[in-house]
């Protein structure tokens, strides 16, 4: 099982596939302010981030793994400025 899921709170495992993507999503709908773990993740497919670019949910805790985290940090935090600037019309 690629995730854990508590209350309001989405445990990621290590390895995010493509197939996960799906989960990810579903929960998200289903939790729609819930935030994800991903401290132990060290590979996550793109189709993972997608979910995570369009659901923009909480990140509680990031990737342990420097390189990962950097990633997702810029990807999301991109994102976030992107639909940001497109709200305020600038």
């Amino acid at each position: 099982m690629p995730f854990d899921a508590r209350k309001n709170l989405l445990v990621a495992d290590t390895l995010l596939s493509v197939e996960d993507a799906e989960v990810l999503l579903e929960w998200l709908l289903k939790n729609p302010r819930g935030r994800i773990n991903l401290s132990a993740c060290t590979h996550l497919h793109t189709a993972n981030l997608q979910v995570l670019m369009a659901a923009r949910p909480k990140i509680s805790v990031w990737p342990t793994l420097e390189p990962l985290a950097e990633w997702l940090k810029t990807a999301l935090d991109k994102e976030n400025k992107d639909h940001a600037k497109n709200d305020t019309g600038r």
